[in-house]
């Protein structure tokens, strides 16, 4: 995999990151979403807790907290 198809997949994760993020504040999982402090990250606000997770760990914790909603 060169640099470019690196890049091409972090921008697909962060993109259904992003979709998946507005879902679950929409749905009032969570209180705030938006790009991390690096490329590779995501911040989610969590009850009342700014996060930075790596794009593949935010991507696991919103698809499991999406399940749980009834």
């Amino acid at each position: 995999m060169n640099k470019h198809d690196t890049n091409a997949t972090t921008l697909d994760l962060r993109e259904a990151v992003h979709q998946l993020a507005e879902i679950a504040f929409h749905q009032h999982l969570i209180s705030g979403y938006g790009d991390g402090e690096y490329e590779d990250e995501y911040q989610i606000v969590h009850e009342g807790k700014p996060r930075h997770i790596p794009l593949i760990e935010a991507h696991a914790f919103l698809i499991n907290l999406l399940k749980q909603t009834p």
